[in-house]
């Protein structure tokens, strides 16, 4: 599987503030899984930059588009916009799961905005820009991500791999 981890950062993208969410994606992919991390960034918290990056990852063939930032209240957070204008197919149940999880912790949880779907064959992803919730939700992300993956990829006998927990 190729991923790509993509930080949204007005701040992380000028060089202001280090980039503490990246890393911690690459840290936790790395020790979790044998998937090769493709491609990595940091951009701005730019409409446009958001939407032709994600494009631009999805046509190189990136099965997982990770994204952390820019899911909040704050005027410039706009990930979840621009992420919702380039996918095909909506994944709510992603972005309920980890909201519900993370609600078990903080309810701040409630103020994240993220939204996951499907362009193509990849799937993005949006996790808040904090490195604690990055690692909340990735322990809940990861464990299904094998299987969404290969179902997307349309692998041979993926679809019978649906268990109940």
């Amino acid at each position: 599987m190729k991923i790509g981890l993509l930080t949204i950062s007005d701040r992380g993208a000028k060089g202001d503030y280090e980039d503490r969410s990246g890393p911690l994606m690459a840290q936790i992919i790395g020790t979790n899984t044998a998937w090769e991390i493709s491609r990595r960034s940091i951009i701005p918290d730019d409409f446009d930059t958001i939407a032709d990056t994600l494009v631009a990852w999805s046509e190189e063939g990136l099965d997982l588009i990770l994204t952390s930032g820019g899911t909040g209240f704050a005027p410039r957070d706009i990930t979840p916009e621009a992420t919702t204008s380039v996918i095909e197919r909506r994944a709510p149940g992603i972005a309920e799961a980890l909201r519900a999880e993370s609600l078990k912790i903080t309810r701040h949880a409630m103020l994240s905005r993220g939204t996951a779907g499907i362009r193509g064959t990849t799937l993005i992803v949006n996790l808040p820009g904090n490195p604690k919730a990055v690692r909340e939700n990735l322990d809940v992300l990861l464990p299904v991500l094998p299987h969404a993956l290969e179902l997307l990829s349309g692998t041979p006998g993926s679809e019978n791999k649906h268990r109940s927990i």
